[in-house]
This record gives structure tokens, sequence and C-alpha cells, in this order.
């Protein structure tokens, strides 16, 4: 077994799992330290808007707390961010921490249906809300916060259509910051690094992997309030961004564009992706296009608080289609491995696993058994330590990081009047790694409009998770002796055609 990383300053406990012993007690902590050591170094860039010091970082949520203290957020209440990536977005984050509350990471591109059920389970007293002013008030920290209170609520989508809010503590998110740091490298002193946010903020990749490592280490964080590859492209250049952290889709976009030569990439010195599958090819275009960048392949969940592997640059080229190596805290195992492929489901235990589901007692006995996390990815490990992906045990379509869950999607068509039957599957995709596709078998006698289709299920989901391809079928969909449609059958018979939108 090869180890790449760092594993030094690692004891285990009594309960087997291995922590990191020098860590802040909780990310208030983690701030008010780098806050301290750098205080008028620049924190954030918002394209197009502000640019803010440690400083300036500090006081700012220190009112938003203060704004939500005198409205009567109490410790432990939950307040939902629902606003789009900005200097606001980290504001009221960090402010909801430092008020004691617990932050409820809203996708803003949810449906409205979606967003009502996200705010009615994690029960916010209070929604940050896109347009309307933070709360602002005399500066109030709650500073006693420890490893092990609750921290942020994070939605990932459930199987029957109901998101299941993964309970993230203090350590949990501290544990990441640490994997981040000692997967890709990134040298201590962070000061000089440039790092620019392309994906969203409420997605565990634009938060715990690289909002939050970028502010412990004291180095500059760029966000776009919404990606556009030319912006993305200036960025990098007017910017002087020497770290990128993004999906493989947003990579395989840039490097398209025909003007991107034009573009002077020789001052990145480090390019992450995860999020979503990436095709081998794509990691040697990206190595091509990036000649002096490190680059890593990193996986994980929103149960794992982002990192569980990382791939480093020295074994890129040669296993692209790898998700590498545990980080250091982290373990991994197998569920009953096939004798002959090794194939088995992925199990993770770490520090950086939630305890669970907020207010879904089953789901998380189902997930959390034993110390260790099922992830429902079925998953091989080579005698090195390297991790494969090889397939999804649970039926879910990765959308350029955006997971989407076909019963979720089934379920919405099928309220269409005309639809007797319907799949849902993953149609492969060069950009997007996937897109959503329905099979439909019309009622007998009726017709299917696919455009109407689409417009149908916009009530009912979010635009990410409406199909871009239907296929209409007047054969019934072949199934199994127990009723369950054979959806690898349904794959190699089915042609596609050109995608609606």
């Amino acid at each position: 077994m090869i180890q790449p990383f760092d594993v030094s300053g690692i004891a285990r406990g009594a309960d087997g799992i291995a922590r990191y012993l020098d860590r802040p007690r909780s990310l208030i902590e983690m701030l008010r330290q780098t806050v301290d050591r750098v205080p008028d170094d620049e924190a954030l860039v918002e394209l197009g808007g502000g640019h803010v010091t440690y400083r300036q970082l500090w006081d700012r949520c220190a009112r938003v707390a203060g704004g939500l203290h005198a409205q009567g957020t109490q410790r432990g209440d939950r307040v939902a961010n629902h606003l789009l990536n900005g200097l606001d977005w980290v504001f009221g984050f960090f402010g909801s921490l430092m008020a004691g509350a617990v932050v409820v990471s809203v996708n803003t591109r949810l449906a409205p249906p979606e967003v009502d059920y996200v705010m009615k389970d994690s029960g916010s007293r209070f929604v940050l809300e896109e347009g309307q002013p933070l709360p602002d008030g005399s500066p109030f920290v709650v500073e006693n916060l420890g490893p092990d209170d609750l921290a942020a609520l994070s939605y990932t989508s459930g199987t029957a259509g109901f998101p299941k809010g993964a309970m993230t503590t203090h350590a949990n998110f501290l544990s990441n910051t640490e994997n981040v740091q000692r997967v890709t490298g990134l040298p201590a002193d962070g000061r000089g690094i440039r790092n620019l946010l392309s994906v969203p903020l409420f997605h565990v990749t634009g938060c715990n992997s690289q909002l939050l490592p970028t502010l412990e280490h004291g180095s500059t964080f760029v966000i776009m309030r919404a990606f556009d590859v030319q912006t993305f492209l200036r960025a990098v250049r007017d910017e002087r961004i020497n770290l990128l952290v993004s999906v493989p889709a947003i990579y395989w976009f840039a490097i398209q564009q025909p003007n991107f030569s034009e573009f002077d990439m020789s001052a990145v010195r480090w390019v992450s992706y995860g999020g979503a599958p990436i095709a081998p090819a794509l990691v040697h275009q990206i190595m091509q296009k990036f000649p002096n960048a490190r680059v890593g392949n990193g996986f994980g969940l929103t149960e794992t608080s982002s990192i569980s592997t990382f791939l480093p640059h020295e074994f890129a080229a040669e296993h692209a289609d790898s998700v590498g190596f545990a980080a250091p805290v982290v373990d991994l195992d197998l569920l009953e491995p096939d004798p002959e492929s090794g194939v088995g489901e992925l199990l993770v235990r770490g520090p950086n696993v939630v305890s669970g589901y907020w207010n879904k007692a089953d789901a998380t006995a189902e997930t959390f058994t034993n110390g260790w996390l099922h992830s429902g990815d079925l998953a091989r490990i080579d005698a090195q330590g390297l991790t494969y992906i090889v397939d999804r045990k649970k039926d879910m379509i990765d959308r350029g990081g955006e997971n989407v869950y076909c019963v979720e999607v089934e379920n919405a068509l099928q309220a269409y009047p005309a639809v007797f039957e319907v799949a849902v599957v993953g149609v492969p995709d060069p950009m997007m790694g996937e897109k959503v596709g329905a099979i439909i078998v019309p009622v007998p006698g009726q017709q299917i409009d696919p455009a109407e289709v689409r417009e149908f299920a916009r009530q009912y989901l979010a635009d990410f998770k409406i199909p871009e391809y239907i296929v209409v079928r007047n054969e019934m969909l072949p199934r199994n002796p127990a009723g369950k449609v054979l959806k690898p059958a349904l794959r190699e018979q089915t042609r596609w055609g050109k995608p609606l939108r």
C-alpha cells in the first residue's frame, strides 16, 4: 500500500477513528486565528463587486451575528442561507455561526416546493434571502463553540425525492480543511495563493474544499457570482489566479473555447477536479493546457464533508481513471466485494464523516453502520491503495456535479396524464459527464409531446433535473421477474437523438 500524504500528528481514538491532533475547536476559532495573523491581507474578492480584508470580513460577519441575535436567534437555531454566490453568502455563513446558529445551505437551483421542504424539514427560524439586506447589529460572537457542536445542515437528494440534511459539525469541517492541505500539498503559509470559485457555494466542493481552506490559510478567495466561461478565463488572467478547483465540465468547456490559447495559463500552479466522473482523455488535456500546474482528482460526498480520496499529480497521468488514495485520516473498506472483480460497496470512516441525517433516524441507521458510512458507490481498491469508482449502487445521475436521483424524476414525470410508465437513466455527455434521459411509454391511444412534458416537469423539479433527452417508446419497459425495470438493457436499446435544450 502506498501512502502519498503527510500522516504526521494523527492519532486513533478508542473508537478506532484517526484524527488530527492539532486543530482549532471551531470554524470561528479558525477564522479568528487567521484574522489575528494577517488582518490586512485580502480575504475575499467578488468579481464585479467589492473586496474585503480579513479584518473587515470578521467585523462584517460579527455584525450579521449581532443582527440575528437581536432578532431572537438562539444557539442551535437553524438559519437558512438561500443566497447566490457572493460576499453576502460568506458573511451569512460565518455570521450565522458566530450567532451560535446552524447554517442550512440551500441549493438556489431548487424549485419552490423543494425549497419549502428544506425550510420545513430543517425548522429554519430565519432565512437569508437573495435581494434582502443581511441582518445587521452590534458585533456579537459566540466564542465557546466546540468541535462536536453542529455547524451546518447540508442537504443531499434522497432516492424517494426527499432531501436529507447531513449534520456537519465543526470537527467535520475542520477535518476536511486539513485534508485539503495535506492531499494537495499547498504551502502552509497560503499568502500569495489566489483561488477562483466557479461552482456554487452551497455545494461541499465550493464551501468545504475551497472557501474554508482558503480562509484558514490566509489566502485570497475570488468569487464568481455565476459561471460564464469567458468571465472564468478572464478572471484567471486578470485576478492572477494560481489555484483552480472545479468540476470536470467547467474545464472541458473552458478548454473548448476557440480563444483559450489567448489566455496565459502559465501562472496556474494547482488544478483540482472532482464532484463528477472525469474522462481520462480530459485529464490529459488539463495537464497539457495548464503546463505548470499540479493536477489532482478529489472524490467525496456531502456525508464526508467533501474529500474522502485524492489522486495526486504523480499518479494523475498513469491512473487518470482512479479517484486516488484515502485521505490521511480516512479509512476505506468494501462491503461484500465480488471474489472475481473485487468490486463492492465503498465504505468510509473518519472524522470528516457526518453524524447522520437531520430528523431521519431510519435513513441514518441504514447509511451509518458501526462507524462506517455506506457510500452507495460500487468501487474496487487495488494493491497500491488506489480507489476506482466503477458504478453506483444507488440509482443516481451525476450531471456535472449535481446529483439527480432517477426515482425523483420518474415520480414527477409519472404525474403527467399521458404517461403510462417511465424510466430515467443517465445519458453519457463529454462535458457534463451525464445528462438526464427519460424513456416514456404513453397511455394507450395518447400522444406524448416531449416539450410539453419538460414544461410540466418544471413545477416539480429543479432545472438540472429536467430530462434533456426524452424518447417515446411504444413497447413496455423491460423488467426482470421481480418487476424491476432493466435499465442496463434500456441504455443499450435506446437511441437518444439530439438533446431538447
